[in-house]
């Protein structure tokens, strides 16, 4: 298990990402806390070696905050979540660029139409963020609802996509 992370300045602050193996594990903006919980919770461990632009996968991240809004689409993600995340985290990366989706019609495309709330915390707990787009998440009425890394942040994606 070859794993390291990388450090990528962007317009609404630092972000790390933890590749394994050549695919993303974890991305996440450095705001401390919640980042520390999502490496204990997905990797058991922040203390994981720097490399820079492991894979490929930085140049990738940064090509997309420079406009190129389809470099996020052939990145190699492998979140570790149960099978039900699995099933949501896959429907978020077909959401494209530019596009947004609420969480009802999110729970119906994972299988789970009721399970509204269900989908709505598994995006939440989503360890590849912006890669696995749930910033593309939205309330019933189009409003920018919850997103783990702040409303601001949120704008300003979708801004960058062109969805607002």
């Amino acid at each position: 298990m070859a794993l390291y992370q990388d450090r990528i300045a962007s317009p609404v602050g630092d972000i790390v990402l933890v590749a394994e193996d050549g695919a993303l594990v974890l991305v996440e903006f450095d705001d401390g806390p919640r980042l520390e919980t999502f490496m204990l919770r997905q990797l058991g461990t922040t203390d994981i070696p720097g490399k820079r632009n492991p894979w490929g996968l930085s140049a990738a991240l940064r090509a997309y905050l420079k406009g190129d809004l389809a470099a996020l689409d052939a990145m190699p993600a492998k979140p570790r979540g149960t099978a039900f995340q699995q099933r949501v985290w896959s429907e978020l990366r077909k959401i494209p660029a530019g596009r947004t989706i609420a969480y009802r019609e999110l729970a119906r495309r994972a299988g789970r139409p009721r399970a509204v709330r269900a989908a709505g915390a598994a995006n939440g707990q989503n360890p590849v963020s912006i890669v696995i787009p749930c910033h593309r998440v939205v309330g019933a009425d189009g409003s920018l609802t919850g997103y783990g890394g702040g409303l601001a942040r949120k704008r300003w994606l979708l801004e960058h996509e062109g969805a607002l």
